[in-house]
């Protein structure tokens, strides 16, 4: 089967590169040439653990290349991929003028039968969009060609995103003929002989599943964030608490680790897009609007703790950042909590060093000069008052403390153990880990 992927980004490179590794054709096609040239010779424009692997194993095997003429290499396709990115506007809508030009081109250049699937995340009601410029386009050519839209929408973590797509827990498609049922079930084929499921339903319900899934999760990362500050001012522990209800099979553990609020290309766009939505349907999400509030004012939680260490005066005091990407294992700096933290650290006055295992060179592109680029994690440190772990990537987890004397350390990932640190006489501040020794409560 040769499958076509419009959109050489983040989803549609792994989805290219994981489909080509259990034996499809695949084309990636883009528009932008350079990076068509780059990946033609191994450079990939994102950091993805495996990915580069198996991108340059499939490409040497011939069941992976790259193109920029999406009419050239469409002819014998049965799958087309719209992988294009759907930034956010300024009202938080989804931005789609990207996936319904490539939803034109295909209209405009496909000679056969062909599912149209979208790929990128985009609000319910695209594929009603996406089907009308594919019309559009036939009849402009006076062509009558069959077709059918799907919806696929994509559950990947970025830092996790091969293995996620080559041993996902669930796919979800969206279809309406049975037609595009078979073909995208013999697709999949591959991803499901170890029982895993394909779950199947209509196209407007696999559009809002995308949203519902990540809008869930920022819930709870927003929830525990709220308890955790709770928990700094009652003198509670945020990690008992966590302990405590992820026990509960009905709430788990997973998403429920507090800290400086979540970032990346997912979360923040889709509860924004999932939020206008419902404005455009008469129906304000006040949970989801609640959530974006919490998180935003979470990013600045770590620089309130250090204005109250340092009693409100930051001016010439030296801090070192650990970790710029809005997590582990990525390079992706959009939205990362490290940028809101630095920017504020600078307008108080304050000397900033950086390091990230990955990120620096993304993270540039917004900092550029302002702050001090270090070579490792203990140059980062050299001559400074304070260090904050922003980003819990492995290297930061086991660091040497005899080498931290002096400094103080502002936990926002809530790694590290404070009464340890205590014990070495190194003054440490979590997310909600308040001892009830500090707090002073009053009986009436």
């Amino acid at each position: 089967m040769k499958v076509i992927v419009i959109g050489t980004g983040y989803v549609g490179l792994v989805t290219g590169a994981c489909l080509a590794e259990v034996g499809t054709e695949v084309v990636c096609v883009d528009v932008n040439e350079t990076k068509i040239r780059n990946l033609e010779r191994g450079i990939l424009p994102i950091y993805e653990p495996g990915l580069e692997e198996i991108v340059t194993r499939n490409a040497a095997n011939g069941r992976l290349s790259f193109s920029t003429d999406l009419a050239a290499v469409i002819p014998g396709a049965a799958v087309a991929f719209i992988a294009v990115g759907t930034p956010p506007g300024e009202d938080g809508s989804a931005d789609l003028q990207y996936v319904l030009q490539v939803a034109k081109e295909i209209g405009q250049s496909m000679t056969d039968y062909l599912v149209v699937v979208t790929k990128s995340t985009v609000p319910v009601g695209t594929a009603v969009k996406v089907n009308r410029e594919i019309k559009q386009a036939l009849q402009h050519r006076d062509t009558l060609l069959d077709y059918d839209v799907a919806s696929n929408p994509e559950f990947l973590k970025e830092g996790a995103a091969v293995q996620d797509f080559l041993k996902p827990d669930r796919i979800v498609v969206g279809v309406n003929s049975d037609r595009s049922k078979e073909v995208l079930e013999q697709l999949y084929r591959p991803f499901l002989l170890n029982g895993r499921p394909i779950i199947f339903m209509d196209i407007a319900s696999a559009e809002m599943t995308k949203y519902a899934a990540n809008a869930m999760l920022a819930t709870k990362i927003s929830f525990i964030n709220d308890i955790a500050n709770l928990c700094d001012l009652v003198g509670a522990d945020v990690n008992m608490v966590r302990k405590g209800i992820g026990s509960d099979a009905r709430i788990g553990t997973s998403f429920i680790y507090p800290g400086i609020g979540y970032g990346g290309s997912c979360f923040p766009k889709d509860v924004k897009a999932l939020v206008k939505t419902g404005k455009e349907y008469g129906h304000t999400l006040r949970i989801l609007e609640a959530v974006e509030a919490v998180n935003n004012d979470q990013k600045l939680v770590l620089f309130d703790k250090i204005m109250h260490h340092y009693e409100g005066e930051l001016n010439g005091v030296t801090f070192g950042i650990w970790g710029l990407s809005f997590k582990p294992g990525t390079d992706d700096m959009r939205e990362a909590a490290s940028l809101v933290l630095i920017n504020a650290l600078l307008e108080a006055g304050a000397v900033v060093r950086v390091f990230d295992p990955v990120a620096m060179e993304e993270a540039k592109k917004t900092l550029g000069d302002t702050v001090v680029w270090c070579e490792d994690m203990y140059h980062a440190v050299e001559g400074v008052d304070a260090v904050a772990l922003v980003t819990e990537w492995n290297d930061f987890r086991l660091p040497d403390w005899s080498r931290m004397k002096g400094i103080v350390v502002f936990d926002g990932r809530n790694i590290y153990d404070l009464p340890y640190l205590k014990k070495k006489g190194i003054v440490a501040y979590g997310i909600g880990t308040a001892q009830p020794s500090t707090i002073e409560f009053i009986s009436k």
